[in-house]
């Protein structure tokens, strides 16, 4: 392909060429703000294992301290609180970890308020990979793993298997699975590294929760004094695909029988099995989701009291998936659309539904043609789940007259009269489109056009000057030339009307 001869033109094709390359690299926005939902969500959970937690821990020392179950407490309740212990470091060296990532992505604090680079691509790479956390972090799971089995043989039989610890990365699109680093943190937002640490943090959580009250169920049922009561709240998973089961467990800390009880959980009345209720349902709708929870129950002096909770979930697009348009967020009619669709599920089980629109490409890589409406959709299919992308359809803008290098207006007289050509050309506009003029009426005016007292008109059919190149042989500074009622034809092959354009010849 020949390179364009007109400086504004080279200049304008580079100008296309930084864009497509930018765009290519930035990372979409609705990706990023779905990491910080999930994010938030593992936050939000984290948050209620701790409160749990905290009840928990203050059950055990009203045992230690009650003589009716004091003997058993001295047992159990220091092996809770190594528990605390191995998991309260761990934390707070993923809270490092954080801190380290955002300041490799150019961390900023303005009036408290932190601001640093989210779409980063190097940053998770350089500290986890380059500077070796990555493997540290993998190997620090591994040991709190063994720590956590290690402070009791009952600990190690009941969680050996089911201890939610596992540092085995997901396997990639290409069915082959990597090593720790590469398939969490190499090219990995700084964003989605950030969610993917708040995640091991909640996985913490949920395996000190779960060694803490199995130590907190040996020491056995007793009286307990409920001064203080704390809901326990639990769910199997904070983040689901659409079809996929949740269940809510929910109940009082400190469980006495006396107590009873009575469980809603999301407005329905639960069956209350020592002290606890579960709740299950089918989730569907993507985004973030909140299940109230209401615990009715009676004190020590047989007060009813009702205590109210929530639990936070979330719902993920099927399979991973995901659109991103390579140009635009709209089709527009008469020109390939690229497009770019991932898929977490592998394009073996993923299928691609086009509406209002035709397709074509395989796997990731499509392109899109639309020849008219308003909407389209694109529905993906990962793992028998559906999830439709809806676009707005969209007419290419009209493109503008020009001959040489101006839009119109004031042209030097020798410029003007050694073009050739009137041609139609889009201005900011991303797509490679081509506008042909096909027919104008042409109006001379001025200077060397006086002589004959009115205006002399002329028609073009096409943009050559060729036909009119009589008239403009007479043209001179001062010469005024009109191309009206300007027709031209698009990509789509409809013809259209654009606005006049005159020029002043001087």
């Amino acid at each position: 392909m020949a390179l364009p001869k007109e400086p504004r033109q080279k200049m304008i094709n580079l100008m296309y060429l930084v864009l497509t390359a930018l765009l290519a690299l930035n990372v979409s926005s609705e990706i990023l703000n779905a990491f910080k939902v999930v994010d938030k969500s593992l936050q939000n959970s984290s948050a209620n294992l701790t409160n749990a937690n905290s009840t928990l821990y203050a059950s055990l020392t009203e045992k230690l301290n009650d003589p009716k179950s004091a003997e058993k407490a001295k047992i159990w309740e220091p092996k809770a609180e190594q528990a605390k212990k191995l998991s309260d470091d761990f934390i707070q060296y993923l809270d490092d970890l954080k801190v380290q990532l955002k300041k490799n992505s150019d961390l900023t604090i303005v009036d408290g308020k932190e601001s640093f680079k989210e779409d980063n691509l190097d940053a998770a790479t350089r500290l986890f990979d380059n500077q070796g956390k990555g493997k540290e972090l993998e190997a620090k799971l591994a040991q709190y793993k063994k720590a956590m089995l290690d402070i009791d043989p009952e600990i190690r039989a009941k969680f050996e298997k089911t201890l939610p610890i596992d540092t085995d990365p997901p396997v990639g699109q290409d069915g082959v699975k990597k090593d720790f680093t590469t398939g969490y943190f190499h090219m990995t937002p700084t964003v989605a590294a950030l969610t993917l640490l708040s995640k091991f943090q909640n996985n913490i959580k949920n395996a000190e929760n779960q060694v803490v009250t199995l130590c907190h169920s040996k020491i056995g049922e007793v009286a307990v004094h409920m001064d203080k009561v704390g809901v326990l709240t639990g769910m199997n998973s904070t983040y689901l695909m659409p079809g996929q089961e949740l269940v809510v467990t929910a109940g009082v800390g400190a469980y006495s029988s006396s107590a009873n009880p009575k469980i809603s959980i999301n407005g329905s009345a639960v069956t209350v099995t020592n002290g606890q209720g579960e709740y299950k349902t089918t989730v569907s709708g993507t985004g973030e989701h909140t299940v109230p929870i209401s615990i009715t129950f009676k004190d020590e002096n047989g007060v009813d009291k009702v205590v109210p909770s929530t639990v936070k979930y979330t719902v993920g697009t099927p399979g991973g998936a995901a659109i991103m348009l390579d140009k635009m967020n709209v089709f527009y009619i008469g020109v390939p659309n690229p497009i770019t669709i991932s898929s977490g599920s592998g394009w073996d089980k993923t299928t691609v539904t086009p509406s209002g629109c035709n397709m074509s490409g395989s796997n990731g890589n499509r392109v899109v043609t639309v020849t008219g409406g308003t909407t389209a959709s694109l529905t993906v299919t990962a793992d028998g789940k559906s999830s439709k992308f809806d676009f707005r359809i969209k007419t290419i803008p009209d493109p503008i007259g020009m001959v040489g290098p101006s839009p119109g207006g004031k042209i030097q007289s020798n410029i003007f009269k050694a073009q050739d050509f009137l041609r139609a050309e889009l201005k900011n506009f991303d797509f490679d489109a081509k506008f042909s003029v096909a027919s104008a009426t042409v109006y001379f005016a001025g200077a060397g056009f006086t002589s004959s007292g009115s205006v002399q008109t002329a028609t073009m059919n096409n943009g050559s000057f060729a036909s009119i190149r009589s008239k403009l042989d007479l043209c001179k500074p001062g010469s005024t030339v009109t191309f009206d009622d300007l027709k031209v034809v698009g990509p789509d092959g409809r013809q259209r009307t654009i606005p006049p354009v005159s020029f002043v010849l001087f």
